[in-house]
């Protein structure tokens, strides 16, 4: 009897190990997943701005003023989706317009 014990004490541990490296394991994906779809979702936004260089890509509503414009492309600028040079470039045509 005390064998028995001892075989299903040893089970219920092989079995308690599995159940969190399977939850481990679920988890971690999870989170592989998400960074993989925030990356891809990255990527997407800089090849859109490098479709067209030196555009503005931000949304814009009529009646927004020049300080909100250049907020927002520095705000590209700092997620990467424009390049210094474009940066530069969309900043001079907006203060020329």
């Amino acid at each position: 009897m005390a064998r028995r014990r001892g075989l299903i004490r040893s089970a219920l541990g092989t079995a308690g190990r599995t159940a969190v490296i399977a939850g481990t394991a679920t988890a971690v994906s999870g989170r592989v997943a998400n960074r993989q779809r925030e990356t891809l979702a990255r990527r997407q936004e800089a090849e859109a701005a490098r479709s067209a260089p030196g555009a503005f890509h931000g949304p814009t509503a009529e009646g927004t003023d020049l300080v909100s414009r250049l907020h927002q492309l520095a705000d590209l600028k700092a997620m990467g989706a424009l390049t210094d040079k474009e940066f530069a470039a969309a900043k001079t045509r907006l203060l020329h317009e």
